[in-house]
């Protein structure tokens, strides 16, 4: 579905049990072929359009009524899940932008729960949504046709993987994130520098590795696998992971963590081997969470504006509303490098020796 089709004015409501992706089956077209038809675009052959009205009149859709200019917006902030820090910022940057511009919001948790997410699309039905701003991939495939074809407008902040809607997107500048983290430790003359990577399925999680990678090749260093562990953005997994590096023969000196969470699980991991940061292990997060301000020592991180993702998600939403196509169908917004106390250089080099290549 493009995202002009997502912001057309009025939408589909389902009232039939055959799915919208079967309906498009029977019609020989695909999903967003539909999308173009209830939607009222010209861009789809007569006699396509014919048969696609067709059968969606057999079946039961029918459209909605524009909403009415007198009633205020109301949006729709889904997230996978509300228990992460960074989730929070988002909301504040999300109701900022929503109250300046006079519309409510709705926030939903899909959680992974059996059958949330269909129980929130049956409520976004209900509720005639005037805009939907995802911060979730955990959607069934077939729901996101669905919510396609309903013709809300939709906006994705950061997307978890592949983005199954052909709808604007808002994200980081994860690569160039990860690449600043690893070129900090790199200037302070580390060499072997851990990485606690996140979930590979992400594409944050591989922008932020890939960063870290270009990072130490640009200077000629060879990638160690053997000092990439996996997380999942989790302090848990950050205690893990720095045990299992501090383990190695030869442990490295610098860690980059993925995510702010794991940097402090990853000091915690530290603070038990009678360890110090940073004269022992020099340490960097990313996400510049507020706590981190205050963590003993404060934390070198890399700041990704969520605040400002939501901002502009809200913003790219009622302008779809209104007709407006953003000029990209995916912005990244840019990451900064925030130097605190958790990064020195390594003990050798503190010591006077100089730091070895490899």
């Amino acid at each position: 579905m493009a995202a002009g089709e997502a912001g057309a004015e009025g939408t589909a409501q389902h009232r039939g049990k055959v799915t919208i992706t079967e309906i498009a089956r029977r019609a020989g077209v695909s999903v967003p072929t539909v999308s173009r038809v209830v939607n009222g675009r010209s861009d789809v052959s007569p006699q396509t359009r014919a048969r696609v009205e067709d059968l969606l009149r057999r079946h039961g859709y029918r459209r909605r009524p524009a909403a009415s200019p007198a009633r205020a917006a109301l949006l729709d902030l889904v997230f996978h899940d509300l228990g992460n820090p960074w989730a929070v910022e988002i909301l504040r940057g999300v109701e900022e932008a929503a109250h300046a511009s006079g519309a409510g919001t709705v926030v939903s948790a899909i959680h992974g729960r059996s059958g949330a997410a269909r129980e929130w699309l049956r409520n976004l039905r209900a509720r005639a949504s005037d805009g939907v701003v995802l911060v979730t991939s955990a959607l069934e495939p077939g729901l996101y046709e669905e919510l396609g074809v309903l013709g809300v407008p939709v906006v994705v902040i950061d997307p978890a993987g592949s983005p199954a809607l052909d709808v604007p997107a808002i994200g980081a500048a994860n690569w160039s994130g990860g690449l600043a983290a690893t070129t900090h430790l790199l200037s302070l003359g580390h060499r072997r520098i851990g990485m606690i990577a996140g979930p590979s399925r992400l594409l944050c999680s591989r922008a932020r590795l890939d960063g870290y990678r270009a990072a130490l090749e640009g200077v000629g260093i060879a990638v160690d696998g053997s000092l990439i562990v996996p997380g999942d953005f989790r302090p848990e997994s950050g205690f893990t992971g720095c045990t299992t590096l501090l383990d190695l023969p030869a442990p490295p000196t610098a860690l980059f963590a993925a995510s702010d969470q794991m940097a402090l699980g990853a000091i915690e991991a530290l603070r038990r081997r009678g360890l110090r940061v940073p004269q022992d292990m020099s340490v960097v997060g990313f996400d510049d969470l507020p706590e981190v301000r205050w963590s003993a020592p404060p934390l070198t991180t890399v700041r990704q504006p969520l605040a400002d993702m939501g901002r502009l998600a809200v913003r790219t939403v009622l302008g779809l509303g209104r007709g407006e196509q953003p000029d990209a169908s995916r912005v990244e917004l840019g990451t900064e490098l925030m130097i605190r106390a958790s990064t020195a250089p390594p003990a050798d080099a503190q010591r006077g020796r100089p730091a070895p290549l490899s």
